[in-house]
């Protein structure tokens, strides 16, 4: 089919039947997203703004080489266009752009079809919050702990000891406030989504976070999470101790946990993926087959497979693949 001034690549891609497409000298051919020429260099651009594929359809129409196109779909309704060619694709110039993302989809990355794994850090992760932060500000220590909890996350201090300091600023705070921040926790938009997207194609899913039990463990009953693992902050007489006890939940911590749980629920090879934002989540990311930074600090940022930096949570399932 020629195009015409009334018809664009991405209208041809939506609503016709015709396998080519060509605009000027430079031609297009479709495919589905269960039967994309392997060898070919693949990439999905996702889009919470219809109107940005516009610069998508400018950069295509520039490649002079020929670019096969699928439409890829996901229960959380973000506009996605898969894009594979025979030679490397340069995406730079829709760098800058918000509400849009590239990414670089490899050939063994998981399926989101079969059965998988997704272990996740909770603070500013699965939730918008750092929770001792906002205890901190709840206890009238935010400052002092805040600063702490920055340094933690570039990966400049230790963890537990930045934990341990943290927590020690909360001593003889009400016990009350974890109750009252239980009620408000803040979820990471697409969450909810995301999680009921993977629950139905029998994935796992859990949190490891270096917070506290009282958080998880809401988190696993509002989103029916098979297991969440955190620290144990200790109570007397109303008051918070300023300190935790039993197993921290450290970086290595989280990283067992991706090998434990993809041990107890024989998760197959390359479906177990990891996500978090900061220092403390590289060896949990490393370990995962498939590990993603959202919104990270750089180090993370720097060692997952992915980075998802301008859009929220409900990107996860289009990085999926369907067989």
């Amino acid at each position: 089919m020629e195009s015409s001034a009334q018809s664009t690549v991405f209208e041809w891609l939506k609503s016709e039947s015709s396998m080519t497409f060509n605009c000027g000298k430079q031609g297009f051919s479709r495919h589905n997203e269960t039967d994309f020429q392997t060898g070919y260099f693949r990439y999905r651009i996702i889009t919470a703004e219809p109107h940005q594929l516009t610069h998508l359809e400018h950069l295509l129409l520039s490649q002079g080489q020929s670019v096969s196109l699928a439409q890829i779909a996901r229960a959380t309704n973000l506009n996605c266009v898969e894009v594979c060619a025979a030679k490397p694709v340069d995406f730079s110039s829709l760098a800058l752009l918000p509400q849009l993302e590239v990414f670089d989809i490899k050939p063994d990355a998981p399926v989101l079809n079969r059965p998988g794994l997704l272990v996740m850090d909770m603070d500013s992760t699965a939730i918008e919050i750092e929770c001792i932060d906002e205890l901190a500000e709840m206890a009238g220590v935010g400052a002092a702990v805040a600063a702490v909890t920055e340094q933690a996350m570039q990966g400049e201090l230790d963890f537990e000891e930045s934990l341990r300091a943290r927590v020690a600023k909360l001593t003889d705070a009400d016990a009350g406030i974890i109750a009252r921040l239980c009620e408000q926790l803040p979820l990471m938009p697409g969450l909810t989504d995301t999680i009921k997207i993977l629950k139905q194609y029998q994935w796992r899913t859990v949190v490891a976070s270096g917070g506290f039990t009282p958080f998880v463990n809401h988190l696993k009953q509002l989103l029916d999470l098979d297991a969440a693992f955190a620290n144990q902050l200790d109570i007397a007489n109303g008051k918070l101790l300023g300190t935790v006890s039993g197993q921290v939940v450290d970086a290595q911590f989280k990283a067992d946990t991706v090998l434990n749980c993809a041990q107890q629920w024989q998760i197959a090879a390359g479906q177990s993926v990891a996500i978090g934002d900061g220092a403390n989540d590289i060896p949990m990311i490393n370990t995962a087959d498939f590990g993603i930074a959202y919104h990270a600090k750089p180090k993370l940022a720097a060692a997952a497979d992915v980075t998802i930096s301008q859009l929220n949570l409900k990107v996860l399932p289009y990085l999926f693949q369907l067989q």
